[in-house]
This record gives structure tokens, sequence and C-alpha cells, in this order.
């Protein structure tokens, strides 16, 4: 697609108020494929009034037509997949298949799940003498990362306007093109004007102003810990709602009994997809000690096969982030059997797909999201340290557990304090809340739950 020089604001694309921009660098050439406006506190003002002015149509429009700008909305995501997944392809270094099923692919699945839930979900209740009624919060500001750029956008943005709320959305400034995009199908979809409203820019001057505007009744965030902290801070001192998704340190936990080579393989997979630049990736291995040689084997095997097969991470700081996280575990002592901090290519920001065993709970890579494709396998000696080790760090985002059965998994998964888990191998649900304990963030995303987040409660007493 072609960039556009402009914000999208109250229903149309008008020039920004300053005159600086961002480039947007392909990561796997390093070359410039288009300049965007970097907004100031000026532009976050005008969309957030944009928003507020649109408010009280948009709260009063049935929730039948809301569903069906939804609907509509989803139909144009879908035939614009190709040009969504060769736009994160371009901005982000996905391979394009990846980009075809999961960057576009799933977005679509989402928008899908919230025009049915705008239409099926009772805004009303009757208890007792009292009516209640679920409401929307107000304006939204809302602010995306790069990893999965139209995904993190339509999670925020699909329950925002089933539940009636207008939106500001300022999208990270490595994926802004995707973030246009949208913007473009929002139009398409005939969603109202001043509904939907886009700023690019950077996060400390675009996102701070957003964060911080008195406009806006709820932050919704997705990104690091860090910044959540301080986005969590100043809504704080506002009394203002927030929603953040945050970083995550995400276990594996293989039992006795289980499909080793499954696990293990899946388990790579799930790394090593996204080039590990996925919040919930299960980048630690927990492996009992009568089978973690075997483990290490499969799972050093399991890493080079993928090789080329992976994309570029997302920037040049990134790229010197991870190394220095692979040759920090080096140093700690942690055994390297796959990979290693050296760049394997001499233009792209591209990373060796790693494995390292001996690692040790105590161990930083053990400890801090790396946000890359490296893994972590540790060992334990039964079930009581196997759940010490799996919540030993700071996060809860997300998890794995595998078992010979079903029931003997759940009763470990019950144990693990992590937001969400996945039982030998389950399967993606667009209806089934995301979100985590601990420094993972606070709230969830997607399904009913996630749409309850953009809801406030009024009681009517009878």
């Amino acid at each position: 697609m072609k960039a556009h020089d402009g914000m999208y604001i109250d229903g149309d694309w008008r020039p920004a108020a300053g005159t600086e921009s961002i480039s947007v660098v392909n990561p796997a050439d390093e070359q410039v494929i288009g300049q965007v406006p970097a907004g100031t506190a000026e532009d976050v003002d005008a969309a957030v009034r944009a928003a507020r002015a649109a408010l009280p149509g948009w709260a009063a429009t049935p929730p039948a037509e809301r569903a069906a700008r939804l609907a509509a909305l989803r139909d144009v995501l879908a035939a614009r997949k190709e040009e969504i997944a060769e736009t994160v392809t371009a901005e982000l270094g996905s391979p394009l298949e990846f980009s075809r099923l999961v960057h576009a692919g799933v977005p679509i699945a989402v928008a899908g799940s919230y025009a049915e839930l705008a239409a099926e979900y009772a805004f009303e209740e009757q208890v007792g003498n009292s009516r209640v009624l679920l409401e929307p919060v107000g304006v939204v500001g809302a602010i995306t990362p790069w990893n999965y750029p139209l995904h993190q956008i339509v999670a925020k943005a699909g329950p925002a306007l089933a539940a009636g709320c207008t939106l500001v959305l300022k999208p990270a400034e490595d994926t802004p093109l995707t973030a246009q995009l949208f913007a473009e199908a929002v139009h398409e979809a005939g969603i109202p004007a001043g509904v939907f409203n886009l700023v690019t820019g950077l996060g400390p001057v675009a996102g701070q102003a957003l964060a911080e505007h008195e406009g806006v009744d709820l932050v919704s965030f997705t990104g690091s810990t860090a910044v959540g902290r301080a986005i969590g801070a100043t809504a704080g001192a506002a009394v203002k709602r927030v929603a953040l998704e945050l970083g995550g340190k995400s276990a594996n936990v293989v039992l006795p009994g289980a499909d080793l080579a499954k696990a293990v393989n899946v388990g790579v997979a799930n790394v090593m997809s996204n080039t590990g630049q996925t919040c919930s990736a299960w980048t630690r291995l927990l492996v009992h000690e009568d089978s973690y040689e075997e483990a290490v084997g499969l799972a050093a095997a399991a890493a080079a096969k993928y090789g080329d097969r992976i994309g570029p991470v997302v920037n040049a700081k990134q790229h010197e982030r991870v190394r220095g996280y692979i040759a920090k575990g080096v140093a700690e002592g942690a055994r390297l059997v796959a990979g290693g901090p050296e760049a394997p290519r001499e233009h792209g920001y591209y990373v060796s797909p790693t494995v390292f065993a001996d690692v040790t709970p105590e161990m930083t890579i053990a400890q801090e999201e790396i946000f890359g494709p490296v893994l972590s396998i540790l060992k334990y000696r039964d079930e009581d340290e196997a759940v010490r080790i799996a919540n030993g760090t700071v996060y809860g985002l997300a998890g794995a557990v595998w078992a010979a059965d079903e029931e003997t998994a759940v009763a470990f998964a019950r144990r693990l304090d992590t937001g969400q888990v996945d039982i030998n191998g389950g399967r993606f649900n667009p209806r089934a809340p995301f979100g985590g304990y601990k420094q993972s963030g606070v709230g969830r995303e997607l399904g009913a739950h996630g749409l309850t987040e953009y809801l406030q409660t009024k009681s009517l007493q009878l």
C-alpha cells in the first residue's frame, strides 16, 4: 500500500500539525519503504475531540447496527487479506505465509467474533427489582505494539466499537502502514466519522499525549511492562481506567508420560514463530530430569530446521538486545546447543534460532523477556518443583502443559499463576479471554471478557 502523509481524524485524512516524519524500515534488508507523519500533542487533541463529538451518536446506535458495521469491517479485511499480509511482511519482516495465516487471518476471525458478540451480548439485565445497564466507557485511547500489528489493533478496536465506544489509535512507529490500512478498512466499512481515529507518532510524544489526555476515559495498552507501569501511574492519578497487556516469560511444562517429541517440537515452533516476538511465547521448556537430555537433543534438532525459515527481528535496537541476551546466557554458564549471538546474515536484523540447555531458574535468560527466537531448557525433579519454576518469575501471561492425559494436565495447569494455558497443544480460540497475572497486565482481551473491559455499569432501582 502507499503510505498516507496525514492522520485519519473525523472520517478523513488530514495534514499533520507538525512537519516531522517517521521512516518505515523493512527489517529484512534495512531499506526505507515509506514515511508517515510523526504526530504531536496537537494531532492527538484533534483526534480525541473528534472521538468525543462522535461518542453520543455511536453509543446510542443500536447494538445490531454496530454489529453490522463490524461485520462489514471484517468483510473488508477479508477482501484485503493479501494486501494486509504483504504490508505486515514489509514492515515486520514476517515470512509471507505466516503473515497470511496469522497476521491477516487471526484479526479477521477476531473482528468476526466481535460482530457476533455485538449482536448477541446482553447489554441489559434484570436483577430483582433493578435493571442493570452496561454502557460504553467513553473515548478509548488505544496504544498498540509492532509484533502483531493488525491483531493488536482489532483486539482493541473490535470490543471498543462493539461496546459503543469511540477511539483514537496510536500504533507502534515500526508498523504504521498496517494501521493506516486498517483506517482505510474502517472508512470502507462505513463506520461513522469520528468513531475511529488514527494518529501515527512516537510513543514518548503521541503515545504519552494520548495516555494523559483528559478527554480519554480508558487507556488500552499492549507493550512492555515498564511502559505499562508508567501508563498505569498516569491513569491512576487521573482516576482513569486502564487495560494493560504486558510482558511474559511463559513455561512449557512436559510432565512424565507425555508425548515428549510432540511437546518439544510444538514448543520450539511456538517460540520460533514470529521470530520469538510474541509476549505469550513458551520461552522456558521444563522437562523432568529423566527425559532432560533427550529433550535437549530434540529441541536442538528442531531449532536447526528453522534456520532461514524465520524472519528478522523488527529493528536494529531489538537485534542488538536479543543478541545481547544470548551472549549473557553464555556468560552465565548456560550450555548453547543451537544458534548463538553471531548475526547469521550481513544485512537484515536476523538472529539465529537459539536453544540453551543447563539453564537454572535464576539466570537472566530464564527470568527476563527476551522477545527473540531464544529457548531455555530447565530440568525439574518432581511436580512441586516444576510448579515453583514455572511460577518463579514476575510474569504470568501464558503457558503450556503436556501430560499423558487431559485430567493430569488440567490439574497441573490449575496450579500455574498465569492467564492462559494450552493443554496438550490446545487450539487458539478467538472468544477465550487472554491476559495476564502479576506484572503481565490488568484486564483481558478477546471474547465477552474483552468486551466488558469497555463497558461500565449503571443500576436502575425500579
